[in-house]
């Protein structure tokens, strides 16, 4: 597969805040600003690979800037490196107060993304390569933002194992 610049995955995703999407402080739900940077991030590993995708882990999410009610919210997402089947994908989250025209970061994650076939099986993805400045240090971080994902996952797996699906979560010992 020839590999492609990370530019050419770039997805933007704009709204504008209204109060349905908004919790009692008047700020954007978290969960609805999840889902957004999920629904990009998505967008820019199908633009980069070409195959349906499916999200394999979330990053931490942190918000670091309040979006407020009439605000409008800017994502912007795009393919930072791949491993086989998976896609790292960066997302920026951006506020901006239209009256103002003050505009923060709100948010950063990084998102793996693995390709599937047309039976849900993973499925190789084509390399990618950085460009810019900014492209070349989070390409070159990958390979580290990598190896905590899999420590994460391999602790979750042994949350999962210890809590089960019953309750009380009480041992016997």
């Amino acid at each position: 597969m020839e590999a492609k610049p990370c530019i050419d995955s770039l997805a933007v995703k704009n709204s504008h805040v209204l109060p349905p999407d908004t919790n009692s402080h008047g700020t954007l739900f978290g969960g609805k600003l999840m889902a957004y940077i999920d629904d990009v991030a998505a967008i820019a590993s199908v633009r980069h690979c070409r195959q349906p995708v499916v999200t394999a882990s979330t990053d931490s999410v942190d918000f670091l800037q309040p979006v407020f009610e009439g605000d409008t919210i800017c994502l912007e997402a795009f393919v930072t490196w791949t491993h086989n089947t998976s896609m790292e994908v960066f997302v920026k989250a951006i506020t901006e107060n239209l009256l103002t025209g003050e505009r923060k970061v709100c948010t950063t994650a990084f998102l793996s993304m693995v390709a599937v076939d047309e039976h849900n099986k993973p499925t190789p993805v084509p390399p990618v390569y950085p460009e810019s400045k900014e492209e070349k240090w989070l390409h070159e971080g990958a390979g580290k933002r990598r190896e905590q994902r899999n420590l994460r996952r391999k602790e979750s797996k042994e949350l999962a194992e210890m809590f089960g699906t019953g309750l009380p979560w009480k041992s016997d010992e």
